[in-house]
């Protein structure tokens, strides 16, 4: 279970958590629909979700290795990622 009471991460969530983390390149609109868009696109690099993941362990008690979160290309991958690690799947 996470410290915010959440037993679930939402792309939401982690927009914001992004943003707060690693920026916001002001030439893409996070406000959208960016579940599915590659990380390359929406401006984010290796580091900058290396960030959100540290974050991530912090917040709700999830840490993922570096080459699962290799395999995350897209926010709704990350999403999903976190959340088999928090029902334990």
């Amino acid at each position: 279970m996470s410290t915010n009471g959440a037993t679930a991460l939402s792309i939401d969530d982690f927009t914001r958590i992004l943003r707060e983390s690693a920026g916001e390149d002001e030439a893409v609109d996070l406000s959208g629909d960016i579940a599915d868009l590659p990380f390359t696109d929406l401006g984010y690099d290796s580091l900058a979700l290396l960030e959100v993941a540290g974050r991530i362990a912090r917040d709700y008690g999830v840490a993922l290795p570096d080459e699962v979160l290799d395999g995350a290309e897209t926010p709704r991958a990350f999403v999903d990622l976190v959340n088999a690690a928090l029902s334990g799947s």
